[in-house]
């Protein structure tokens, strides 16, 4: 059966939990399809991409793995196929994307989605004004319920935009809190790693919120937040051994302003025996040459957050310098210092930042490198690479497709270079989460999108005393 028309509207997401997904109004008055039930996906091909963009040069050309007017095969939340005129199985449905782009879905390796609270505030200050007069405000007024509408909408802001992948860098909110932020993105679609930070007296409860909250999530894992300095040694070297009984990454934001020296991060996190693959470095701005060899030697890796960064005036990341060493680097979006979750612009703020900097056209990252960035270099700095961030048969199916025929994007010279210099969300069409179709024709399915706003508005005001 070829999809000609909008999927089913799905049953709102409310509450804790994911709601089962049944068959509902059409949207729009289209004519409805036949939605997935919790746990189970349907075999959809995509058939006739103008342009399939794998990430995998083992299935297509070049670095990008590219192919032209291909299909894409997804049966039981993975890629079972990839290639020119696959044959249709029995029952599947067929996605006509003639004339789009495919790739994997975008991975963003840093973010704080809470900040959605505080969007395009305190805009005249940098870091550490910001944290004092925004975010450390903000986040001690947010009660569970609010937490849960700030979160919703700023998951189902990524998730529209094509990121599938979030890492969720969580500041020490209470048990309950954590559930009600847990279940607002369990309910978006979004694959997520719950990054949780907590003091050291609560150490326990970043255990007790991944047995009980997280592993029981098929699209969720965990990680361990920290704040590296020396002043914190002993608190480091009790969360990097929880990470490592946890059995996940260790995350620490670094070097992200200038005065961060006077703490001596690296120090600190050597010290606590953190210096690994294992460990996931935000920002890492502020880095000497001793630091990045120290950082390639031990395979740690980087979340490169060039948005935020301008946005506080923190500075440049070395990022040819740290490629140069062979670093593996992701990208991130860095929660409310972002104001968007556009990964087009974070790419092209990437690419371009350096540029001027260096003012060198061909200085790293490339346009391949920075959508490899955004993909399954992204993975590869989670621990993920081995199933997601490249449309690779038998990893999961975490896919967006792009349309290219818009006021934005067209005419087409050279497609590639498009998507990071003219994309846009809106051109975002399809989007797939292990295999379940998330967004259909530029609509999110089963989200009622002005209650989650007017949701969020309500937040707003309660957390701001109106």
């Amino acid at each position: 059966m070829t999809e000609s028309s909008q999927p089913s509207r799905r049953n709102v997401l409310a509450g804790l939990g994911s709601v089962p997904l049944m068959l509902g109004a059409p949207l729009s008055g289209l004519a409805a399809q036949p939605a997935e039930r919790p746990g189970q996906t349907r075999t959809t091909l995509l058939r006739g991409a103008e342009l399939v963009l794998t990430m995998d040069p083992g299935v297509g050309k070049g670095t990008l793995g590219t192919l032209d007017r291909a299909d894409v095969l997804m049966r039981d939340g993975k890629i079972a196929a990839v290639g020119r005129r696959l044959p249709e199985p029995s029952g599947a449905r067929v996605v006509d994307v003639s004339g789009r782009l495919v790739l994997p879905g975008f991975v963003d390796i840093h973010n704080h989605l809470w900040q959605s609270s505080i969007r395009g505030g305190c805009a005249s200050q940098d870091l550490y004004g910001w944290l004092a007069s925004c975010n450390s405000t903000t986040l001690s007024k947010i009660d569970a319920q609010d937490m849960y509408r700030f979160v919703r909408l700023a998951a189902l802001d990524a998730l529209q935009a094509g990121v599938t992948t979030v890492v969720d860098w969580v500041h020490p909110i209470p048990y309950e809190t954590s559930e009600r932020y847990i279940g607002a993105l369990d309910e978006s679609g979004l694959r997520f790693v719950y990054a949780m930070m907590q003091s050291t007296s609560d150490a326990d409860v970043v255990a007790r919120v991944k047995k009980e909250l997280l592993d029981p999530l098929p699209l969720a894992s965990a990680q361990v937040s920290v704040h590296a300095g020396m002043a914190g040694v002993d608190g480091l070297r009790q969360f990097n051994a929880l990470a490592r009984d946890l059995g996940v990454m260790l995350n620490s934001h670094v070097l992200e302003h200038h005065s961060d020296r006077r703490d001596d991060p690296i120090r600190a996190l050597r010290l606590a025996g953190a210096f690994g693959p294992d460990l996931l470095m935000n920002h890492a701005i502020h880095l000497t040459d001793d630091e990045i060899t120290l950082i390639a030697e031990h395979d740690v890796r980087v979340a490169h957050c060039p948005l935020s960064n301008m946005r506080l005036a923190s500075g440049i990341m070395r990022l040819p310098a740290l490629h140069a060493r062979g670093v593996k680097a992701g990208l991130g979006h860095d929660g409310g210092t972002n104001d968007t979750s556009d990964m087009f612009s974070l790419m092209k703020a990437a690419l371009g930042l350096q540029r001027a900097l260096h003012q060198d056209p061909e200085v790293h990252p490339t346009i391949p490198a920075v959508l490899r960035m955004a993909t399954l270099g992204g993975a590869e700095c989670v621990g993920m690479a081995d199933h997601i961030g490249s449309l690779t048969p038998g990893k999961r199916a975490d896919v967006v497709v792009l349309d290219p025929g818009t006021l934005n994007f067209a005419p087409r010279f050279d497609w590639i270079n498009q998507i990071v210099l003219n994309g846009q969300p809106p051109n975002v069409s399809y989007v797939f989460v292990d295999g379940r179709m998330r967004k259909a024709h530029g609509e999110l399915l089963g989200v009622d999108t002005d209650t989650v706003i007017r949701e969020a508005e309500l937040a707003a005001a309660h957390v701001r005393g109106q």
